[in-house]
């Protein structure tokens, strides 16, 4: 078995980033990558299987540290009595909007690669899984709430589905549009007041 060359490794992905940067993921090409590098296909082989699994050692650890983070922190919240989920409400979605943005910015490369670049990969829903977990939270805090006899309004599955999947959307706009660290996190500020604000009218609940 040959040793691993380190430097080659990391000089393959960062010409196969700039690679799927430029063409996306279904217009990249191991060979393009190769010839950047002076070296032959066969290199890359030995390090990745095809140009999917080399896209995969670009994004894989933040995407997956990303949605474990989120699914762990949306389960000790569910976990909560429900008083204490309403009366922290409010605050919960600027902590996890905070900290979220800052996770994007620093690894705005793999996000990026992700948000604009995935398309044949799969990668290419990553957002759904991301929405998928605020679903199953925003279920699970509206059926709490019927089951405890409070006055709101019942939100069905879609319409809970579509907030959450425009709200990531909106997040990852800040990705796609390049925004400067600093501006997206007042974007952010300014996206969750109003998604805060709109869950509480849609639920009937008053909300200062």
């Amino acid at each position: 078995m040959r040793p691993v060359n380190e430097k080659l490794r990391v000089d393959l992905l960062e010409a196969g980033k700039r690679e799927f940067m430029e063409s996306g993921f279904r217009g990249a090409s191991l060979k393009s990558i190769a010839a950047s590098l002076g070296v032959t296909t066969g290199a890359i082989y030995r390090y990745y299987t095809d140009k999917e699994a080399l896209f995969d050692g670009l994004v894989r650890e933040p995407a997956q540290e990303l949605v474990e983070r989120y699914r762990t922190l949306q389960q000790t919240f569910a976990g909560r009595s429900l008083e204490e989920q309403l009366q922290k409400l409010p605050e919960v979605p600027d902590k996890e909007a905070s900290w979220m943005m800052n996770f994007l910015y620093d690894h705005f490369d793999a996000f990026k690669l992700i948000a604009c670049c995935s398309s044949g990969t799969k990668y290419e829903h990553y957002l759904d899984t991301l929405a998928e977990i605020e679903d199953h939270s925003g279920r699970l805090l509206v059926d709490r709430m019927v089951e405890a006899g409070y006055p709101i309004r019942r939100l069905d599955d879609e319409l809970i589905h579509i907030m959450s999947t425009a709200l990531f959307n909106g997040m990852f706009e800040t990705i796609r549009h390049d925004m400067p660290r600093e501006k997206a996190m007042v974007y952010m500020d300014d996206l969750r007041n109003f998604y805060s604000a709109g869950w509480f009218r849609l639920l009937g609940i008053p909300f200062e």
